[in-house]
């Protein structure tokens, strides 16, 4: 077992030649995860260190020479809020020049701590590549419930990408250590594919300190919103707790506001919406659910759905936005709870027709998938749901996601519960895609 660092520091300060044999962890590279910056042939590398060291990743094709290629970055000096004010130095390496759905074993550190050798796929940058999700929120490291089966399946290759919405358990801090547990556990999984984030209310501890300093996303926001491309995708990340945390300042709910206008403006030129038909958006609050536990998506006015009126200025809800622009697709996670809505806009359902829900639907479709599994267990349903709810489930587990191609979109349900059975699935199949599709 590892040594904690402070019964470390007390036998370097006794014995001395006691720990000559004790490789000092503090230079020990770890919380190793992979983000994709965006930019087609590369990858992000992001670990931790307790000590100041180089920030080096030496990797190779996988079955080739093992670091026949190496890159170097720069490490940041974190200082958590809390009343240790723990340091640590968070390192960022960008691989670049990768060569498309090719294998890579790497591993990084330097010459005083190397971390294990993992592997990663560099993404297809074809429109035309049809990649795999896994997707989540609320996974935290006391009862990680589904993260057994999601560590095999990625070491097997069933995803591309990982979308974690949401709860990264980066509060309850012990001056940060809960977030280090944190980092260590998904490092399985996050060490192998890239790992999306989006911040959720477990983050906002010091203003959201912990997350904004140790993911790297694309875009220069601190990683609290972005948007990536992938086949025939538009995805957005975007905080739903710029409409909660107000005491952080309202400028922020204005600036992400402006931002995804603009994104979605871009996303929607002829040209760009040709090609990215699908647009994906992922928060950590949804906008409707059906749980009985009070919180902001069980009210008709949800504050993310229809805005903040109460402020000066009134602040704009992501509904009528989001449905202007065509968005297709809402994954939501908060609720630690699986629910599939039926294409729903204003409270309404609009499916495509009776027989075909998801075939043409006439407004978004919304999955809330919460139930990955944290301390607080899952939550409970309302026995009396509105007529937007189409299937709902209290079992632990996760979604995946296929963007198959630019008509079909393929998504299901896994019950950890069950043993991994797929317990829901459906296809959303579009002949068009933007606002007119609506109609």
């Amino acid at each position: 077992e590892m040594v904690p660092v402070h019964a470390a520091c007390a036998l370097l300060s006794l014995a001395p030649l006691l720990v000559l044999g004790v490789p000092p962890i503090w230079t020990q590279p770890e919380q190793v995860h992979l983000s994709y910056p965006g930019v087609p042939g590369s990858m992000v590398v992001t670990w931790t260190t307790f000590n100041k060291t180089e920030s080096k990743v030496e990797y190779g094709l996988l079955g080739g020479r093992l670091f026949e290629m190496s890159a170097k970055g720069d490490a940041t000096l974190f200082v958590d809020w809390g009343e240790e004010k723990r340091k640590m130095f968070i390192h960022r390496v960008s691989l670049t020049g990768l060569k498309p759905a090719a294998s890579y074993a790497y591993h990084c550190g330097s010459d005083v701590g190397w971390s294990d050798v993992f592997f990663f796929t560099a993404l297809n940058d074809s429109t035309s590549f049809s990649p795999r999700f896994a997707l989540y929120g609320d996974l935290g490291n006391e009862n990680p419930q589904s993260l057994a089966r999601l560590q095999k399946e990625t070491q097997l290759g069933m995803y591309d990408v990982i979308l974690h919405i949401g709860e990264l358990h980066m509060d309850r801090s012990d001056n940060a250590r809960i977030g280090d547990e944190f980092m260590r556990q998904i490092q399985s999984i996050a060490a192998y594919v890239p790992y999306m984030t989006c911040p959720g209310n477990h983050e906002a501890t010091y203003n959201f300190s912990n997350y904004r300093n140790r993911f790297s996303m694309p875009g220069n926001t601190e990683s609290l919103w972005y948007s990536w491309n992938l086949g025939s995708a538009h995805i957005i990340s975007l905080s739903t707790e710029v409409y909660f945390y107000l005491e952080f300042g309202l400028e922020l709910l204005f600036k992400q506001y402006e931002w995804l206008r603009k994104d979605l403006e871009e996303a929607n030129k002829p040209e760009n919406r040709a090609v990215r038909p699908w647009i994906i958006t992922m928060g950590h609050r949804p906008m409707y659910c059906s749980d009985d536990d009070q919180d902001d998506c069980t009210t008709f006015d949800s504050k993310v759905r229809l805005g903040r009126n109460e402020t000066q200025p009134p602040a704009p809800g992501l509904e009528d936005l989001f449905y202007r622009y065509g968005v297709d697709l809402e994954l939501w996670a908060h609720e630690h709870t699986y629910e599939r809505l039926w294409p729903v806009y204003s409270d309404k359902v609009c499916n495509g027709s009776k027989e075909q829900p998801y075939v043409n639907p006439k407004a978004p479709v919304h999955i809330i998938t919460g139930s990955a599994g944290c301390r607080e267990r899952t939550d409970r349903f309302n026995p009396n749901p509105k007529d937007w709810s189409a299937f709902r489930s209290t079992d632990y587990g996760y979604t995946r996601m296929q963007v198959v191609n630019a008509s079909h979109l393929y998504l299901e349900q896994v019950s950890d519960d069950e043993y991994g059975k797929v317990i829901d699935s459906i296809w959303v199949v579009k002949d068009k895609h933007g606002f007119s599709a609506w109609f």
